[in-house]
């Protein structure tokens, strides 16, 4: 009750938001800088008291994306240092603001709940809705589910499903069945989509990609490869046909089994039926090669990326330079990494540090050398961690 009580006050104090976001700042900070200057404070921060100043000194609200973000930073932060009453006296502490009293507000805060694994909380608040003079929507339903998802509890998800839009009079939506096809999926019970499926047609609720592309990732998971292509064929039936995101789907749910050759079929199959694949397509077959140690397929794909008008994004250039740094290509790596740098993109220290030692493992010493001096002077700000790995180098 003390620990409770402590951060209840915190909530009746008045914070200063120039002082805690912007302590160098003499003016006052519009709403989206208060919101910039929250989340990149939360990202670093780890106290749970000031976690708290932080967010109540922006005046969050879900009406942002940026917000939101900051929201699910801060209940991910609190949750890892196992801070339940200070999200709990947090959350109840907004709901108490008037302008916070409505239906997007209450079902963001139900979803947070999920997050932080507090399902008994996020329950607690969809009945209270009634309680603060807010009706219950389709929307709120689904930000229950959806928690439910998030705190892994997926009995609830289909206990809820069965028994809330009766209870409440809510009708459920595409996203209600998405939800609920999503958390079969991700608990391993595929097979019974399709009894979700058949509802979906009594009710007049027509499947989306978004449902089709959740079962075949989970029938993947599953291996239930026959299942595939009979939801494949319910696809072409129901006017569904496959585009590039069901390709995306299969590619990686395959690269996933260490089947990334049969992926790779794939994408010869997509292309000679003239269709276009994008970065995402190529990224899930880089990584696949190079995590089943095909570097030199990983490597030809990359370079073929941009013949076909894909061009790589930073987690192609991060994947295939750390896979190559750990299969002892430095020559390779240090040229994507070249070409990464170039476009601002800087991998991981870890990656970075690899390359590194390997390149002066070859008597690359000036390469080495190089590189660094391209990092240092790009992002001068982060130049203190490259100092150590500096030091280290053969003079």
């Amino acid at each position: 009750m003390a620990y409770f009580s402590r951060f209840r006050s915190l909530s009746l104090r008045h914070f200063s938001s120039s002082s805690i976001l912007s302590p160098n700042s003499t003016s006052p900070l519009t709403s989206k800088q208060k919101s910039r200057a929250a989340l990149a404070l939360l990202k670093s921060e780890s106290n749970p008291d000031r976690i708290l100043d932080i967010c109540r000194s922006a005046s969050l609200t879900p009406e942002s994306h940026l917000d939101r973000m900051a929201f699910s930073v801060a209940v991910s932060k609190l949750s890892r240092s196992q801070s339940f009453t200070a999200i709990s006296s947090f959350l109840d502490d907004l709901k108490s603001r008037p302008d916070l009293r409505n239906d997007r507000f209450l079902s963001h805060a139900v979803v947070l709940y999920g997050q932080a694994g507090m399902l008994d909380h996020a329950l607690r608040t969809f009945r209270e809705f009634d309680d603060l003079g807010v009706p219950r929507s389709t929307k709120s339903l689904n930000a229950l589910l959806f928690a439910c998802i998030l705190a892994k509890k997926h009995d609830e998800v289909n206990r809820i499903f069965r028994e809330y839009p009766r209870i409440y009079g809510i009708s459920p939506n595409i996203e209600t069945y998405n939800t609920v096809i999503k958390s079969f999926c991700e608990s391993g019970q595929s097979k019974s989509v399709f009894a979700v499926l058949d509802e979906m047609g009594r009710k007049g609720c027509k499947p989306t990609a978004t449902s089709y592309n959740t079962l075949l990732a989970g029938l993947y998971r599953e291996e239930r490869y026959d299942d595939v292509g009979n939801v494949l064929k319910m696809m072409k039936e129901n006017d569904c046909n496959p585009g590039i995101s069901t390709y995306n789907v299969r590619i990686q749910s395959l690269c996933k089994l260490k089947k990334t050759g049969e992926a790779k079929a794939l994408l010869d199959g997509l292309l000679s039926r003239g269709m276009m694949p994008n970065t995402e397509t190529y990224y899930h077959l880089i990584y696949g090669f190079c995590k089943e140690g095909e570097l030199e397929e990983a490597k030809r794909l990359f370079g073929a990326m941009s013949r076909k008008g894909c061009f790589p994004d930073s987690n192609c250039y991060f994947t295939l330079s750390y896979y190559l740094c750990e299969g002892g290509d430095f020559d390779a790596a240090l040229r994507v990494c070249k070409q990464s740098i170039g476009k601002d993109w800087v991998p991981n220290f870890t990656t970075m540090k690899m390359l590194m030692n390997g390149l002066v493992g070859k008597s690359k010493v000036d390469e080495a050398r190089e590189i660094l001096g391209q990092i240092k002077e790009k992002f001068p700000s982060k130049a203190d961690m490259w100092k150590e790995v500096e030091e280290s180098l053969p003079q």
